[in-house]
């Protein structure tokens, strides 16, 4: 009779509802939120469904799924911790992109470089919020919350992954989030920050861009940033190879794999790698929660001065530049783009400002890799 009853205890021991904690059930519901982001509202959802769904895995008690042996730990040691994961992505990045829309109006630079603005103003609130009690932050995962208002996800992966590793799955959650609320969030500001009168400029066509100028382009980029800012070359190297792999014309095999079959995985890869960091004793804090708010504070300010830069150019252009496409700066790339083009068709139904944004918006990505690379030069030592 004894040793029924020891069975049936180990039995009930072995069970997830006797070894279930609060903190993991709630894990769970968040994981499910993120689920039903992606797959509900189309929130981001080639990594939050695999994000999401690695968060549920990860907040099963007894069966050590993150763990150092489990499935998902070795993909988080494998391709985050070596930083593998988000830098391919970057050059999946750099393979679906044209840069045409920048070479061809290379002073939107100007304005991908004044969206990175958030983040820098992100970092010294991060630190400020240290007076408050219950809050830590270090210079190093300042730097890492500070990069959220880049809304670049990978970037914000890449430089939580070298300076905050402990802070990787709250980064991760608010940098992908914001991102898929550029739709809702960008709008207000660029209609706060611009007149009527502003947001119907028409600008002037494109001009053609030849195919030796996008090729020279990317490797002209390499060589800035070899000269001038080394520690930005994983994610400028990869990015510009990619980009090289798209326009050189003799490797469409290896630009249509970087495209599709190699980002695809290692989105798949990397999004359950980053779930694996969202388990409850890493997550459920005070940190999170001010994480959250201070990269919707980024991405708000990097929104902001990406459009004041704008209103300037335009000023001394002779009003020939539309101050929405500044709000494009912010790399979400092509998201950001589209909106700025529905909210100038909001204000002037034959008013199409898609290929002008795209100029600031592919900006954007290079400006993120670049502050990414002045953070680990300054923080990272």
């Amino acid at each position: 009779m004894n040793t029924m009853a020891e069975l049936m205890e180990k039995l009930w021991l072995t069970t997830g509802i006797a070894n279930f904690t609060w903190g993991q059930a709630l894990m769970i519901c968040v994981g499910l939120l993120l689920l039903y982001l992606a797959i509900g509202k189309k929130f981001e959802p080639l990594l939050l469904v695999p994000m999401g769904f690695g968060a549920v895995l990860s907040n099963i008690p007894i069966a050590e799924i993150s763990g150092p042996e489990g499935v998902v730990g070795i993909l988080y040691k494998a391709g985050v911790e070596t930083e593998m994961f988000p830098l391919i992505i970057f050059m999946g990045v750099g393979a679906l992109t044209d840069f045409g829309a920048l070479i061809a109006m290379p002073r939107t630079l100007l304005l991908g470089a004044a969206a990175q603005f958030g983040i820098f103003t992100t970092l010294i609130g991060a630190l400020a919020l240290n007076y408050i009690p219950g809050f830590h932050f270090s210079l190093a995962d300042a730097a890492s919350i500070g990069i959220i208002g880049g809304a670049d996800g990978p970037t914000a992966i890449f430089i939580a992954s070298k300076l905050s590793p402990d802070l990787l799955g709250a980064i991760a959650v608010a940098a992908y989030s914001y991102m898929a609320l550029v739709p809702i969030i960008q709008p207000p500001i660029m209609r706060l920050l611009t007149t009527e009168k502003e947001r119907c400029i028409r600008m002037e066509q494109l001009r053609h861009v030849s195919k030796t100028e996008k090729i020279v382009f990317p490797l002209t980029v390499l060589m800035l940033c070899v000269i001038f800012l080394p520690t930005a070359a994983p994610l400028i190297g990869m990015l510009t190879f990619g980009n090289l792999l798209r326009e050189c014309g003799v490797v469409d095999r290896l630009s249509n794999a970087a495209q599709n079959e190699i980002i695809n995985i290692v989105t798949l890869a990397l999004g359950l790698s980053v779930g694996s960091k969202l388990q409850a004793e890493h997550f459920l804090n005070m940190e999170t929660l001010g994480i959250l708010l201070l990269g919707l504070i980024a991405f708000a300010i990097g929104t902001a001065a990406g459009v004041l830069m704008a209103k300037l150019m335009n000023k001394m252009s002779g009003g020939k530049i539309n101050p929405l496409i500044g709000a494009a700066g912010v790399s979400a790339v092509p998201m950001a783009a589209r909106v700025v083009n529905k909210v100038g068709l909001e204000a002037d139904h034959h008013n199409f400002l898609l290929m002008h944004a795209m100029g600031p918006n592919v900006a954007g990505v290079i400006g993120s890799a670049v502050a990414a690379g002045i953070l680990l030069a300054v923080v990272g030592g």
